[in-house]
């Protein structure tokens, strides 16, 4: 009976081996013909972020220097719309009191109205404004930027892959010359760190840019790093909040699974087995 089995597995195997055959040198083919160029992701340089790990919190004093690059530096072309000025205030943000909040508020224009006469005015800004954008469309921003709309960067950190590190990357990855056979167009920027390795945006920082008040040494990655830190609050601003909530939580379900087996064992020591 065994020999019979094989038998008919040998004949089978006999009979499809055209087929077999054909089938791998499809397989052979699409291997082949797979394209060598695949896109390769771009390695960002690591730092070590303190609100990263699921204990990580925001630095105080990074929070406050960095919404001071972004203001002094950014905010001339980027955006953060999602953002009141009154969150600088919130606990686990920058935590600014409600004075300084008031007097940052009251540097910003806003359009309002319409008042009495049916008219459009300016006004200081208030606490509860959202951050002013620098242009009042985005037609606006792409004729002052040659074309490029420079995006808002509300939520930069969480819309870009390894988010933090990227644009610490980008920051600082201006000044290197390209590689030979690499030809910049006009109006561009070699940055490795960016698609395409060519980014419209020229370098935003340089050696002392700002000028801290803290005494902080004002070099372009101090202030790459405290930037990112401030914008990474501004894409997640609830996230110390989240993190301690999410703490109790596990060391609640701890206690009640202690207390549980407890019961448990109290219920069932009554039954003999």
């Amino acid at each position: 009976m065994g020999v019979k089995i094989m038998i008919r597995t040998l004949k089978t195997m006999f009979r499809s081996k055209i087929t077999a055959t054909t089938l791998a040198l499809v397989i052979l083919s699409a291997v082949n013909l797979t394209p060598v160029s695949a896109k390769v992701e771009i390695e960002f340089e690591k730092q070590d972020w303190s609100f990263n790990g699921i204990f990580g919190t925001y630095d105080r004093g990074a929070l406050q220097r960095g919404f001071q690059v972004y203001k002094e530096v950014c905010a001339a072309c980027h955006s953060l719309n999602l953002a009141s000025y009154r969150n600088l205030s919130q606990a686990g943000g920058p935590e600014f009191s409600e004075e300084q909040v008031k007097a940052i508020a009251a540097e910003a224009e806003v359009r309002d109205g319409p008042n009495d006469d049916g008219e459009m005015f300016d006004r200081p800004g208030r606490p509860s404004d959202k951050f002013v954008s620098p242009y009042p469309n985005d037609e606006a921003a792409r004729a002052a930027n040659g074309g490029a709309l420079p995006p808002d960067l509300s939520l930069i950190i969480k819309a870009r892959r390894d988010g933090a590190n990227y644009l610490y990357s980008l920051m600082t990855g201006y000044g290197e010359e390209p590689p030979a056979g690499v030809e910049v167009r006009d109006g561009m920027n070699y940055n490795p760190f960016f698609t395409g390795a060519q980014i419209a945006m020229p370098a935003p920082l340089s050696e002392e840019a700002v000028e801290y008040s803290d005494g902080t040494k004002p070099t372009v990655e101090n202030m790459s790093r405290d930037v990112v830190t401030f914008l990474a609050w501004a894409s997640e601003p609830h996230m110390e909040a989240r993190k301690t909530m999410g703490f109790k939580v596990l060391l609640y379900l701890i206690i009640l699974a202690g207390l549980l087996y407890a019961t448990t064992r109290k219920l069932w020591s009554r039954v003999k087995h």
